[in-house]
């Protein structure tokens, strides 16, 4: 190496560099070839089983068209789905109810509890039984707050609620009594009907009040609620409970099938007389073998942690029937 000048070490470096850098771009260049080739194939190979996937689908997942009823009927009224604008707005809400499956379940499973608990108050009053449909589109079935206010299964504003002899302050609040609640809807829906001739218009005013609905009536002459230009919510109000009446009366015809031991059944309970002062509902409840959280749940309308009575008012109590547990009524001991 001694023997060998400076200038030819350096040609032999830059020829020896030279040719690393060709034979690292030559692998590398035969690698991206081969990756490519490679993705290709792997290409060619998702798009033939998207292709079957594809076919497979569209031979098997199949989504149907929701027939409107053929005469639908509200509280024994007629339905004129033959005006276009009335087909229309069924067909909407009859979709619509239909593939909201998550929520239309849940409904489903409710009912199975509550409407029990409502249809005999209806039957007791003479008020139709479709209206425990309108309990479906206020709330869901449940014990909902809106954004204005309205409270419980029927969805009364305080002042409404009061007006109906419901108790509402701060340790008692009766628009999530249900039978208490169903009463006074019952009771709003006489007087609607007795107004307005139509248990139609009465729904309707449930929405928007019996004073709004008549002016409505009064500026557009008419006297149905088919021919009324509404406000959105209300417009499609009476169309959202038909809706339901069909969806869930005749699940099975919709797509749904439910079975008996899915449905949400009934508690089974006792009752307890109260007319005087509950000083800690966590003690009441330990006391008669039950919970705090329990005896808040089957008694929605204590809204408290006590309950003050100086005026030794009578309050009926809900407790689980046997022990702590809420036992529904197909498991419960005979």
């Amino acid at each position: 190496m001694s023997s060998i000048k400076r200038p030819a070490l350096i040609l032999i470096g830059i020829t020896i560099g030279l040719t690393t850098f060709l034979l690292i771009g030559f692998n590398n260049s035969s690698k991206t070839e081969q990756t490519h080739l490679t993705e290709k194939k792997d290409q060619s190979s998702v798009t033939a089983s998207d292709s079957s996937y594809r076919t497979f689908v569209k031979d098997n997942y199949k989504i149907y068209s929701i027939p409107v009823p053929a005469k639908p009927i509200f509280a024994n009224e007629l339905v004129p789905k033959q005006n276009i604008d009335v087909y229309e707005r069924l067909d909407r809400e009859m979709i619509v109810n239909t593939f909201w499956h998550s929520n239309t379940f849940l409904i489903h499973k409710r009912a199975a509890r509550w409407f029990p608990v409502i249809e005999p108050i209806l039957a007791e009053n003479n008020i139709p039984d479709d209206f425990k449909y309108l309990a479906v589109i206020e709330s869901g079935l449940d014990n909902v707050t809106s954004p204005s206010g309205a409270k419980g299964f029927w969805q009364f504003m305080k002042s409404t609620g009061e007006s109906y002899n419901l108790e509402i302050n701060e340790y008692v609040d009766e628009r999530y009594h249900l039978e208490k609640a169903t009463q006074a809807a019952c009771e709003y829906l006489q007087i609607a009907y007795n107004k307005f001739g139509s248990w139609t218009l009465a729904a309707a005013s449930y929405n928007m009040g019996k004073t709004g609905l008549q002016n409505k009536l009064d500026e557009q002459k008419t006297t149905s609620y088919y021919d009324l230009l509404l406000n959105i919510e209300t417009g499609r109000y009476v169309y959202r409970i038909v809706a339901a009446k069909y969806i869930l009366s005749n699940s099975e015809n919709y797509g749904f099938n439910i079975r008996q031991e899915d449905l949400y059944q009934q508690y089974q309970t006792k009752n307890i007389k109260v007319d005087s002062t509950i000083n800690d509902l966590t003690d009441f409840a330990l006391q008669h073998n039950s919970n705090y959280k329990t005896i808040k749940l089957l008694n929605p309308w204590l809204r408290g942690k006590k309950l003050p009575n100086s005026n030794r008012s009578n309050y009926t109590l809900k407790l689980p029937l046997e022990n702590s547990n809420l036992d529904p009524v197909s498991t419960s001991k005979k």
